[in-house]
C-alpha cells in the first residue's frame, strides 16, 4: 500500500507541502484543516461580492522556484486589466510579447501591481521606506531633519552592543530619532509591548537589509534611471520593490486553486478536521487523532506528519506527554492575534498628490501604516489598488480593509462584528481618512494566532526545536508551523524543504530551519 504523509492546515506550507509531495513522491497527501475555509491567513473572504485579503499578500520573492511556481498556476498578465485600459496603464513590452493571457476574459491569472505603501502620520504621507528627498524634508521640517541626520550619525559611530532588542536593531540602523518617530509606536500596536521586550530576532527576519544607507542607494538608483522593471525585481531590496504579482481574486482564489489541483491528482483536502492528538512510538508519529465536523473523532494513520497548526498546540496535541521543561515552553509562547474590519465608502478624504495617476484621484497606496497614537488601527489596506476585481463597483466606491492587532483576552478581541465596523468607521473618520457618516456597509473577521510574537518563552524556543527534532518523520513548516514570522515564500520553501528530505529519505530538519536566516531570502513585507 502507498504511504501516506498527514499534513496539518491548508494554507500556504500544507497545500505547497501536499502538491509537491504529489509531483515528486507517491506519497498520498492528507490536509487536515480546522477551518471551514482554504488559506489559512492567505485566505480571501467574500463579503456580498466584495473580497477582502487577511493581512495583504503581495507576490514577490527572491527565490525562482517560488515565483515560477505561482504562476504555473496563475500566469501573469499579458493584456491590460480594467484599471490598466481605464488609466491607459501599460505593460513591460516582453510582458505583452510573452502571450495572449487577458484578465478581462480569464480569472486564473495574476495581474502586474504598482506597489505604494506609506506611512500616514500626523495626517501627512510618507513613503515606507523612507524616502529622504526633499518633500520628505519639507514635510518633517529641516530642525526635524537635522536632528535625524545627527542621531543617524552617532547610532553610526556608536551602535548599541550587543543588540538584543527590537530598540537595539531598529536604533542602530536609523537613529534613535528616526525609531522613535516612525518605527516604534506602529510596531508596538502590532505586538502589544515594548520594542525593548522584543527579540532583535524578529528585525534581523522582518527588516533584514533595509537601513538609511539602503534607502539612499535606492534614491541614486531611481534618479540615474537604474530602476529594475523586470516581474521578479530580483535586483531591488525586498522592502523596496515598485510592482509585484497578485491573483485577479486575491490569495484565497490561487490558494483554493491549489487545493483544487491537488484534489484532482488524487490528494485529500479535508475541512472541518482539527487535529487534536499527535500519537507517537519510538520517535515516530503514528497516527494523528482529529475531530470531524460532526463532533465525531477519527484517527489517521500516519508514514509522515507535517505541521503547520500553532507549536504551542503541538506540544499540547503530542502523546505520549513531552517533559515538563519542554510543555513550560510551549505554554510560554506568545501569538497575536488579528482583526480586519472592511469598510465599503464612496470616497475617501485623502486626495492623490502623487504623480501615480488613479481611477478619480483615489490614492496610490495598496497599503498604509497608521502612525497615530490616538486610534488603535495599525494598518490600512486600500483594496482597489490591489485589484479592481476585488470590488464591485471599483469605478464608484473604495473598498478598504482596517486592520487591528490584539491578544485572545482584549477587550478589541471580544467586540462584536457590528462594533468592530463602528470602532474602524469612528478612527477613520478621526484621522481624516473617510468622510462622516460615509460607510455605504461593512464588515470584520477574525484571525486567531496570526502572528508568532518574538518574546514570552521564545528565547527558550531551542529546547522545542531540538525536541520536536527527534521524530524522524515529523516536519514542522510554515510561520506558525516553526513560530517564525516568515512571509508567505518563506513558508512555501519550508514545505518544499521538507518535500526535498522526504524525496531523498533524509530526516534531518537543519535545512528547513535555515530558511529566512540566509542573506538570500530576506525579504519584509
Amino acid at each position: 500500500m502507498a504511504k501516506n504523509a498527514i499534513i496539518i492546515g491548508a494554507g500556504p506550507a500544507g497545500l505547497t507541502a501536499a502538491y509537491e509531495l504529489l509531483q515528486r513522491t507517491e506519497i498520498h497527501p492528507i490536509v487536515l484543516e480546522s477551518e471551514d475555509f482554504i488559506g489559512g491567513l492567505a485566505r480571501t473572504a467574500n463579503y456580498h461580492g466584495l473580497r477582502l485579503d487577511m493581512g495583504g499578500h503581495r507576490f514577490f520573492s527572491k527565490s525562482d522556484r517560488i515565483m515560477q511556481w505561482w504562476q504555473s498556476f496563475m500566469p501573469v498578465q499579458n493584456r491590460p486589466s480594467c484599471d490598466d485600459l481605464l488609466l491607459g496603464r501599460s505593460l513591460p513590452p516582453e510582458q505583452v510579447a510573452a502571450g495572449t493571457l487577458d484578465p478581462e476574459q480569464s480569472d486564473r491569472v495574476m495581474l502586474l501591481r504598482p506597489r505604494l505603501s506609506r506611512i500616514y502620520f500626523l495626517r501627512r504621507f510618507f513613503n515606507y521606506p523612507l524616502s529622504l528627498n526633499l518633500e520628505t524634508m519639507a514635510a518633517l521640517g529641516w530642525l526635524q531633519t537635522f536632528g535625524i541626520g545627527m542621531s543617524y550619525l552617532r547610532s553610526s559611530v556608536f551602535p548599541i552592543r550587543p543588540e538584543t532588542s527590537l530598540a537595539d536593531f531598529f536604533t542602530n540602523r536609523f537613529g534613535r530619532r528616526l525609531y522613535r518617530l516612525f518605527f516604534r509606536d506602529y510596531t508596538e500596536k502590532v505586538w502589544g509591548v515594548p520594542c525593548e521586550e522584543i527579540s532583535a530576532v524578529w528585525g534581523a527576519q522582518r527588516v533584514k537589509n533595509i537601513s538609511i544607507r539602503a534607502v539612499l542607494q535606492q534614491a541614486v538608483k531611481k534618479s540615474c534611471g537604474m530602476r529594475d522593471r523586470s516581474v521578479n525585481q530580483k535586483h531591488t531590496e525586498s522592502s523596496l520593490i515598485e510592482q509585484f504579482i497578485y491573483p485577479k481574486f486575491g490569495p484565497g482564489h490561487f490558494w483554493e486553486t491549489v487545493a483544487d489541483e491537488v484534489r484532482r491528482q488524487g490528494g485529500e483536502v479535508q475541512l472541518r478536521h482539527r487535529a487534536t492528538q499527535l500519537l507517537w512510538d519510538k520517535d515516530r508519529i503514528v497516527a494523528v487523532k482529529v475531530v470531524m465536523p460532526d463532533g465525531t473523532a477519527r484517527t489517521f494513520s500516519a508514514d509522515y506528519c507535517l505541521s503547520t497548526m500553532p507549536v504551542r498546540d503541538l506540544i499540547k496535541a503530542l502523546q505520549p506527554e513531552p517533559p515538563q521543561r519542554v510543555k513550560i515552553v510551549g505554554d510560554g509562547l506568545v501569538y497575536r492575534n488579528f482583526r480586519t474590519v472592511g469598510l465599503l465608502v464612496p470616497r475617501l478624504k485623502l486626495t492623490n498628490h502623487t504623480r501615480r495617476k488613479t481611477v478619480n484621484g483615489l490614492i496610490p497606496d495598496t497599503w498604509i501604516y497608521i502612525q497615530d497614537r490616538s486610534v488603535k488601527a495599525g494598518r490600512l489596506q486600500v483594496f482597489n489598488n490591489w485589484s479592481p476585481y476585488l470590488v464591485q463597483d471599483w469605478q464608484h466606491t473604495v473598498w478598504l480593509g482596517v486592520e487591528y492587532f490584539c491578544n485572545e483576552n482584549d477587550d478589541l478581541w471580544k467586540l462584536s462584528d457590528e462594533q468592530m465596523v463602528k470602532l474602524a468607521t469612528r478612527e477613520l473618520e478621526q484621522i481624516g481618512v473617510i468622510e462622516k457618516n460615509a460607510v455605504l456597509d461593512g464588515c470584520s473577521f477574525k484571525m486567531p494566532d496570526a502572528y508568532p510574537a518574538y518574546f514570552g518563552t521564545y528565547d527558550r524556543f531551542g529546547e522545542i526545536q531540538e525536541y520536536v527534532d527527534r521524530f524522524e518523520n515529523l516536519f514542522l513548516l510554515g510561520r506558525n508551523g516553526m513560530h517564525r514570522y516568515n512571509n508567505m515564500d518563506h513558508s512555501m520553501l519550508t514545505a518544499m524543504a521538507a518535500v526535498d528530505n522526504i524525496a531523498a529519505g533524509v530526516s534531518s530538519k537543519e535545512n528547513l530551519w535555515r530558511i529566512n536566516t540566509e542573506q538570500e531570502y530576506h525579504e519584509s513585507e
